[in-house]
């Protein structure tokens, strides 16, 4: 049974930092370009990072980047985001995703793999 789970998410002091995780089973994450994605209450699911399958590039959304780093751990089948320097407006639930090949990797449609969300709340 293919399925990702995130974990990590949680209420931090802007400023501060939190790593997600998302572990995956019933597939490997190597031969897959994998994803994260968040959704903000009244807004459309956004790409934040990306590793291609391809090649392991990474791609970060302009508002995270320099803050996020997106990263794998074969031998744990799982992925990584590491959020420092978070803001107010980096609060959302955040997805894990997964596709073989998406046509881009800012398209939420084209992922066939999803977790389950995690929340992540910046407020003092």
């Amino acid at each position: 049974q293919v399925q990702l789970v995130e974990s990590g998410g949680g209420l931090v002091q802007p400023g501060g930092s939190l790593r997600l995780s998302c572990a995956a089973s019933g597939f490997t994450l190597d031969d897959y370009t994998i994803a994260w994605f968040r959704q903000a209450p009244g807004r459309e699911r956004e790409g934040v990072s990306c590793i291609s399958s391809d090649d392991g590039s990474t791609y970060y959304s302009d508002s995270v980047k320099g803050r996020f780093t997106i990263s794998r751990d074969n031998a744990k089948n799982t992925m990584y985001l590491q959020m420092n320097s978070l803001k107010p407006e980096d609060t959302a639930v955040y997805y894990c995703a997964a596709d073989i090949f998406p046509f881009s990797w800012t398209l939420a449609d084209e992922y066939d793999y999803w977790g389950q969300g995690t929340q992540v709340t910046v407020s003092s």
